[in-house]
């Protein structure tokens, strides 16, 4: 099952809406032999009302998101490290990325008060994996992928979260990131570019910001 010698125990795979994140994860989870926690976006009965309202569902959608990804990764996290390697499609700080963007000043302040007593809980992944696309690819696969609800996101919308990760990612010193521009390229249906993808997250990376690039 394990083609490699895998290096991490817990992988996180980020990205913005549209950049294939869970994608990749479930095929590195079957390659792998790996513990699979995937964010159940579907789930949240406020996200399609956030996309026609925001200002008015954004508190409902980021604290439901909130929730329920502390509850998956607190059944799955927690219980789990150090017996089996572990592969995320998310990081828990996007939690904060997000609200930060879709909140007001006062929801926004409260919600990371109940963030960080949260956040307190878990370990950090020892590789943070970003898969950058251009916002134009972002949008084309989104469109193709047709999810209803994801049909009213503005590219103004997609430039902002991008921002907010970035931002992040100059801050963050405790954890190698890895960002890998990604491109238009379809990892799925190209294995060449999968297993070099897969084999570029195998490697060592320095604390902080790494950058590399297998776009066609």
């Amino acid at each position: 099952m394990q083609q490699l010698n895998w290096k991490y125990q817990y992988v996180a795979i980020e990205g913005n809406i549209g950049a294939g994140k869970t994608t990749l994860c479930k095929q590195l989870g079957e390659d792998l032999g790996s513990k699979l926690i995937l964010e159940a976006f579907a789930d949240n009965p406020f996200l399609s009302k956030f996309y026609e309202n925001p200002e008015r569902h954004a508190f409902s959608v980021e604290l439901f998101f909130m929730t329920d990804r502390y509850k998956q990764l607190q059944e799955h996290l927690v219980k789990t490290l150090f017996h089996q390697n572990i592969i995320a499609d998310f990081f828990f700080i996007k939690t904060l990325l997000f609200a930060k963007e879709n909140l007001k000043e006062e929801e926004y302040h409260l919600f990371k008060n109940i963030f960080n007593i949260l956040n307190a809980t878990f370990p950090k992944p020892e590789l943070l994996v970003y898969l950058h696309r251009p916002t134009e690819q972002l949008m084309k696969n989104i469109r193709k992928r047709g999810r209803s609800y994801e049909q009213q996101i503005k590219k103004e919308y997609l430039d902002t979260i991008q921002k907010a990760y970035f931002d992040y990612f100059r801050m963050e010193k405790e954890i190698p990131i890895l960002i890998i521009d990604v491109g238009d390229m379809d990892f799925i249906k190209d294995k060449k570019y999968y297993d070099h993808l897969k084999e570029l997250i195998n490697r060592d990376y320095k604390l902080g910001m790494n950058y590399v690039s297998i776009s066609k």
